[in-house]
């Protein structure tokens, strides 16, 4: 039998739930936007770690970052995008769902 469409597991994401994958979101969601180097410093990755679950998260349209120069060095900026925030929730949903009350 399966679920029905509308099943609340439907939201699961595969994309996301990797562990980095799952706290840069987790992370993101909090703020309008983070620099690269704080949250690689929060999740405790390296910064080619973290690069490589960004791009997935860019790839699959979550995740926007922006370049700007402060202090004279180029920074990174990341935030979720809307279809990003919609996912993330989504897949908290289901997360929830599964585990139950």
């Amino acid at each position: 039998m399966s679920p029905a469409a509308d099943e609340p597991t439907d939201g699961f994401n595969a994309t996301i739930h990797a562990p980095n994958r799952l706290r840069v979101c987790a992370l993101l969601a909090t703020a309008a936007e983070a620099e690269f180097a704080a949250v690689q410093r929060e999740l405790g990755v390296s910064p080619s770690v973290l690069s490589k679950h960004v791009t997935v998260l860019m790839e699959a349209g979550y995740v926007e970052q922006r370049r700007a120069v402060r202090d004279t060095r180029q920074r990174v900026w990341l935030r979720l995008t809307e279809q990003g925030r919609t996912a993330y929730q989504a897949h908290l949903a289901a997360l929830r769902a599964i585990v139950g009350p």
